[in-house]
């Protein structure tokens, strides 16, 4: 059964829906929900329908002229009975419509977060409301019905004047639309928050120069006010001569200018300008405060890289660091800033689980199964191995793989390239170049050995990073994988050639054990699929899917006695049982043993005792 179906089951003025929570928090993202799941009662409207929304911003364009028109009407009394007239009684009937509009939209319940449809709740709660008496209050044409009541026209008492300025209570309007562009993804924040400032001081302006023209117009000493002692007989000028006066002033007083010309003739425009200027103190603090909280958060990135590179130049001039050295901590670090837009670490550590290894399987799967280890591995085991990957970049000319290190990871190269070198007697040899689709890494982590070679990128690179650990912990579940991934490694080394088998002689030392391994395998000895892996299983055994995975050493000779002619130590899986590591020590060394010793030549006679890399002697 759907949602929805559930939903038209339940009586009116209960919960609508469960989708309505997640509903009401879209239009935080710019987008609208569908409309389907509301399911609400006839005749009434959805907040967050998209025609509603275009109402709602159809009338904060007319909330922009009634904030003008209001403190303008209050200066100048003619234009409110004038000119002005037909657009005020026009704006007020849509309004006036919106207040029928509003007892059918539903609300939102704040206790529970389902949205509420029962009509006669939601008038209850807009009555109730502050929202509604000054909704009406500031609608009703107080004049005009004065008019029709007392049989009065062109009434010039100052009362209606004041009354019009309730219509700045529509105000509120702007301060949701900005409130809500501000959340609106769509739209830029920074460009929200300079329209928003502008808008605050355009209207300060503009409402304190109309209280300035009309506390001058209403003096009872005309010539004594600021006006009066600019301009003869003002009232007989035109409105927009006064007006400009008025603008004039109200801004070299809100920007501190104050040039002199103008200035409070009266005690009562004294009183005002102390009122006005101490806003204008606020005004200025939060004009200041947000433009440059918007200029350093634009920068700060900025800031942070300069602080950074400025103490890595410390540290290296501290510590003496050659010059090659600290020129690839200034390039890591610079690359860090520049890829950081395209990782996105902040976000990506705060998603859930299950969404990262989304984003990793869109990413990383196809270049994944691509590579040479994973040909014919399933697709499960891929996608498994991908949840947790993340890319990493290296700028030109920077060590990814150190020769010697422990082999924690492997790398699948995915753009650029790197070059494969190696030391040795004190210098450096180049081997060989890797292009995209390549691995890197992966020869000392399969062997676990000491990094044979160093890897270091030629020019900018990413590369995806595979833990060692995970790796052999996840593949342990897929048998057949893992002998996919052991033929893939093992046909891999087969195929190198040349310098390479010469400077990583552990390879060849493998690939003769194999080849021995193939010829006895007729001979009804087990087969021994790779050296890393565990030794003695069966062939319908993965290596990979082996719940023992310790790698141990052993020798041929006793640890206090003298190494004998071809006992080269033998890297190993550790197999299952005493017996059969006495066979694996058999196979390798030509002689059967009948005692495992410690380098201490303490006797092992429990496997589960023994750690990763102990060195065992078969005696």
């Amino acid at each position: 059964m759907t949602i929805p179906s559930l939903v038209r089951r339940r009586s009116s003025g209960e919960i609508r829906n469960l989708a309505t929570i997640s509903n009401s928090l879209l239009p935080a993202f710019g987008t609208n929900p569908d409309e389907g799941y509301f399911n609400l009662k006839k005749y009434t409207i959805a907040p967050y329908d998209r025609r509603y929304r275009l109402w709602q911003t159809f009338l904060v364009a007319l909330v922009v002229y009634s904030a003008w028109a209001s403190p303008f009407e209050l200066a100048f009394r003619e234009m409110s009975i004038g000119s002005l007239l037909i657009a005020d009684l026009f704006v007020d009937a849509f309004f006036a419509f919106d207040i029928i509009l509003t007892f059918f939209v539903a609300y939102l319940d704040t206790s529970t977060y389902f949205l509420v449809d029962d009509h006669k709740k939601i008038a209850i709660r807009y009555v109730k409301h502050l929202y509604f008496p000054m909704d009406l209050a500031s609608t009703l044409p107080f004049q005009q019905m004065y008019q029709l009541i007392a049989g009065k026209s062109h009434d010039r008492g100052e009362v209606f004047g004041f009354l019009n300025m309730l219509r700045l209570w529509r105000l509120r309007r702007v301060g949701e639309l900005f409130s809500r562009l501000e959340k609106d993804i769509r739209v830029s924040y920074s460009l929200t928050r300079v329209c928003k400032l502008l808008c605050v001081t355009l209207f300060a302006v503009h409402f304190t120069g109309c209280v300035y023209f009309w506390l001058a117009y209403h003096h009872e000493s005309p010539e004594n006010t600021w006006i009066g002692k600019q301009v003869e007989d003002f009232k007989q000028r035109s409105v927009g001569s006064g007006y400009t006066y008025s603008m004039y002033w109200s801004i070299v007083t809100l920007t501190t200018v104050g040039y002199g010309d103008l200035h409070a003739e009266n005690t009562t425009e004294k009183v005002f300008n102390i009122f006005y200027m101490l806003f204008n103190i606020g005004l200025t603090a939060y004009i200041i405060g947000n433009m440059t909280n918007l200029v350093v958060h634009s920068s700060v990135r900025t800031f942070a890289m300069r602080d950074a590179f400025n103490k890595i130049l410390q540290y290296a001039s501290k510590n003496g660091l050659p010059i090659g050295l600290k020129e690839q901590m200034l390039a890591h670090t610079q690359l860090k800033f520049k890829t950081a837009e395209l990782q996105q670490e902040e976000v990506l550590q705060d998603l859930p689980k299950a969404i990262r290894a989304g984003i990793a399987q869109h990413l990383f799967h196809n270049v994944i199964e691509k590579t040479y280890l994973f040909k014919g591995v399933s697709d499960d085991f891929i996608s498994q191995l991908v949840s947790d990957m993340k890319a990493e970049y290296y700028p030109s000319k920077v060590d990814i793989i150190l020769q010697n290190e422990m082999p924690a990871y492997f790398y699948i190269l995915v753009s650029g390239s790197v070059d494969v070198l190696i030391y040795k007697n004190g210098s450096e040899k180049f081997l060989f170049k890797l292009e995209p689709g390549s691995m890197v890494g992966e020869i000392g982590v399969m062997f676990n050995i000491p990094q044979p070679y160093t890897v270091r990128s030629r020019r900018l690179s990413q590369l995806i990073r595979i833990d060692h650990h995970h790796f052999k912990q996840m593949a342990k579940p897929f048998n057949e994988d893992g002998k996919a991934v052991i033929s893939n490694f093992t046909q891999f080394l087969k195929g190198l050639r040349g310098g390479v088998l010469e400077e990583v002689p552990f390879v060849t030392e493998f690939l003769s054990d194999l080849h021995e391994e193939e010829q006895t395998q007729n001979e009804g000895t087990q087969d021994e699929v790779s050296e890393f892996h565990k030794e003695g299983q069966t062939e319908n055994s993965s290596p990979l899917s082996s719940p023992v995975s310790i790698r141990v050493k052993i020798h041929g000779h006793h640890p206090n006695g003298k190494r004998e002619t071809g006992t080269t130590p033998k890297l190993i899986t550790l197999p299952d049982s005493v017996e059969d590591l006495f066979r694996v020590a058999e196979n390798k060394f030509g002689k059967k043993g009948s005692k495992i010793l410690m380098a201490d030549g303490s006797e092992v006679e429990d496997l589960s005792a023994l750690r990763e890399n102990d060195e065992l002697y078969i005696h």
